[in-house]
Order: C-alpha cells, then structure tokens, then sequence
C-alpha cells in the first residue's frame, strides 16, 4: 500500500470534516452569541469568527501533527485501520471543542443572567 495515498486521503477527509463542522458551528452558534452576548450582533459576530479561526488552527494543526506514521503499510486493511484511527481521533478532538465552547458560553449566559435578576427581597429579622 502506497503511504503518500494513505496520506492524502487522510488530510483530504479530516480537512473537508473540519470545515463542513466549522461552517456548521458558525453558521447555527450566531443564535446563540447573539444571546449570550445580549442582543449584541457585531460583538456575537466578531467572537463567532474567531472562535471558527481557532478552530481552524487548532484542529489543522492536529491533523498536521497527526500525519506521521512509522507502520508499515503492506495491505489495504492496515490503511484503512491506520485512517480510522486517526480520523477518529480528529472527530473526537472536533467534539470536544464543540461541548467546551457550549459549556463556556452556558456558563457566561447564566452568569449575564444573574447579573440581570432582580435582587432577592431583604430579609425580615
């Protein structure tokens, strides 16, 4: 099995998985900034595209990092086995990132949230 087709398919499919996920993130999470953010549409925009570059770099750079291998490829199963591994492990890291911006901005909403209460009545002695 040819390594260099190994790695081509690879980065083909782990690329095209960060930016279909990516796009998805920035296009259904600006509903969501907006309201973290308290109806602050540039602010929610701006922090949408930056998060989407982060993730960019972060997860490109993984699968950049991840590339290497030092097995031999001597059969069409080890390639695959190889790949899906790596892949695997692409998809978890790109999870991982979604439910720890989700957690962030949860908190920051319940926060903001608080902060906009009411006070609690005063206590009767």
């Amino acid at each position: 099995m040819n390594v260099a087709a190994c790695y081509f398919s690879y980065l083909a499919i782990s690329i095209a998985l960060t930016i279909w996920v990516a796009r998805t993130l920035h296009r259904n999470g600006r509903v969501f900034l907006v309201d973290a953010f308290h109806g602050n549409e540039e602010l929610a925009d701006s922090v949408n595209h930056l998060l989407v570059v982060g993730f960019y770099l972060i997860n490109v750079g993984y699968i950049a990092l991840a590339l290497k291998t030092s097995e031999p490829l001597s059969t069409l199963r080890q390639a695959i086995e190889l790949e899906s591994v790596k892949i695997g492990v692409v998809l978890l890291i790109l999870g991982g990132m979604h439910f720890f911006n989700i957690l962030v901005f949860a908190k920051m909403r319940s926060r903001s949230g608080l902060a906009q209460a009411a006070p609690p009545p005063p206590r009767i002695a």
